[in-house]
């Protein structure tokens, strides 16, 4: 996509997926002033066509991603359907020669995943992943504050919610580390500068649950920097809940930091008194952050950070905690990694992706690469 297409005018924009998220997203976009909303796809056509009456927006509506991008070519395409659809509506449109913005995770597997890697190297189009809780103000300042103290020898999350979804996270089978870890995960990577080695993982649901999978988990990476990273959450925590963002805590040689997920980050050198600040919120958070440095990209060219190929390591992290929480072994993240590229070489996909995905080379290759592009 040329910088030209959309330069001095609004993005146009097809939404494919009009649930609760996919509403969520529609009025950030119809809020946005560099964007245009010019269709709506859902299997559910009635759904779509109250979401854009709720959003006051005037797009197209219907059922059919294909119909929608042949009636309006959009410059972009915003994926909120369900992870189990992601792969194959964000093909569809890459190979239409669309970019796309995709709600996380990027797919259910990280062969899935490598396969989106490939199909966007493929069609030459940007696949953006919107890890929207990199995007606030108190996040970036806790970064800085962590930095001050020097490289931390251990973080921690604790995340204590217990949100009633109804849909397909009662169902899955780990709700918690699938659906929601992610953004902690990720986030982890974000303040770190680091990149994940391995982790032990334990989960379980418990028996006041109303999910069907494990709702509840601790898991204790390795990171390359030699830095521990310890989450432990629930998803059926009653009471005295945390932040969305949970609660975290750094601890380096120059002392203490904490964020307790909202606006308040406050650190302790050494034996000082701590020194604690409210952030005020960034013009831009959560996917209204995304948003926008997915339109950043399209108008300049740039990478974006949640480009599909810095965000494979964040899913493997995800991935490789809830093999270990099956297992009950540690799971190093860099063979998991060579298994999903076999995994992805075995997967049925067209043949431009096949050639992608061969031209990598053999798994540690395809490693090593994969690696390198992670950048957090």
């Amino acid at each position: 996509m040329s910088d030209s297409i959309v330069a001095g005018r609004p993005i146009r924009v097809v939404q494919v997926g009009a649930g609760s998220m996919g509403l969520a997203w529609l009025r950030t976009l119809t809020a946005a002033g560099d964007v245009e909303v010019v269709g709506v796809a859902d299997l559910d056509v009635g759904r779509a066509e109250a979401a854009v009456r709720d959003a006051g927006c005037d797009a197209k509506v219907g059922a059919s991603l294909g119909d929608l991008l042949t009636a309006t070519e959009p410059d972009a395409v915003v994926n909120v359907t369900i992870p189990a659809a992601h792969s194959e509506v964000s093909i569809e449109a890459l190979f239409a020669g669309v970019p796309v913005l995709c709600e996380k995770p990027a797919a259910p597997t990280l062969a899935e995943a490598l396969v989106q890697v490939a199909a966007a190297e493929a069609a030459g189009r940007l696949l953006m992943i919107s890890q929207s809780r990199r995007y606030y103000a108190a996040l970036a300042e806790y970064r800085r504050r962590i930095a001050r103290l020097g490289p931390p020898g251990l973080l921690t999350t604790g995340f204590f919610r217990a949100p009633r979804f109804g849909g397909f996270r009662d169902e899955m089978d780990q709700p918690l580390l699938v659906d929601m870890a992610i953004h902690a995960f990720d986030a982890a990577r974000y303040l770190l500068g680091a990149e994940p080695v391995s982790v032990m993982c334990e989960s379980w649901n418990p028996a006041w649950s109303w999910y069907r999978g494990d709702a509840a988990a601790t898991a204790s990476f390795l990171f390359d920097d030699g830095t521990r990273y310890v989450f432990t959450g629930s998803w059926c925590a009653d009471g005295l809940e945390t932040s969305w963002n949970g609660e975290w805590r750094a601890v380096g040689p120059g002392g203490s930091a904490t964020w307790d997920g909202e606006r308040r980050v406050t650190s302790a050198p050494g034996d000082a008194p701590g020194d604690a600040a409210d952030v005020p919120p960034g013009g831009h958070e959560q996917i209204a952050g995304a948003l926008r440095e997915f339109v950043a990209a399209l108008r300049t060219g740039a990478r974006p950070s949640g480009a599909i190929s810095r965000n494979l390591l964040s899913l493997a992290m995800v991935e490789a905690a809830v093999r270990s929480a099956g297992s009950g072994r540690r799971v190093e993240i860099g063979a998991l990694l060579e298994q999903a590229y076999r995994d992805a070489l075995a997967l049925p996909v067209r043949a431009e992706i096949r050639a992608r995905l061969e031209s990598w080379g053999t798994p540690a290759s395809a490693l090593a690469r994969l690696s390198g592009s992670g950048d957090r």
